[in-house]
C-alpha cells in the first residue's frame, strides 16, 4: 500500500511511499480523505520521506489536501521532501499554502 496513516484528534500523518503518479494518486487521495473526514484533525502531515518518484499528480495531491484541510479549518504540513521535489513544489507555489520540510532540514 502506498500510504500508511496514523491518526489522532490533533494530528493525522500520511506516510507515503514508492511512486506517486496518476495511478497511485487515486488510492492515496481516497485513503487520506476518508480518514481526514472521519477524524477532522487540526493538522494533516503528508510525509514524503519514502517517495521515490513524483510527477505532477503529487502536486495535485498536496493542493487537494490543502483545500480539504482549509475547508475543515485545519493546517497542512509536508515533510521529508527531496530537494528536487522541493524545487517543483516551490515552483507550483505550494510553499505558500503549507509548511514544507526538506529531507533532513526545515525550509
Amino acid at each position: 500500500m502506498p500510504v500508511r496513516i496514523e491518526k489522532n484528534k490533533n494530528l493525522t500523518t500520511a506516510y507515503l511511499s514508492g511512486e506517486i503518479d496518476h495511478h497511485s494518486c487515486v488510492l492515496i487521495r481516497d485513503e487520506i480523505d476518508k480518514t481526514v473526514n472521519m477524524v477532522a484533525p487540526r493538522e494533516l502531515c503528508l510525509d514524503f520521506m519514502h517517495v521515490s518518484f513524483m510527477d505532477s499528480s503529487g502536486i495535485g495531491l498536496v493542493m487537494g489536501r490543502y483545500k480539504l484541510m482549509h475547508a475543515l479549518g485545519g493546517r497542512l504540513r509536508v515533510s521529508g521532501v527531496s530537494r528536487s521535489a522541493m524545487k517543483v513544489m516551490k515552483l507550483a507555489g505550494l510553499d505558500m499554502l503549507a509548511k514544507i520540510d526538506c529531507k533532513g532540514e526545515t525550509k
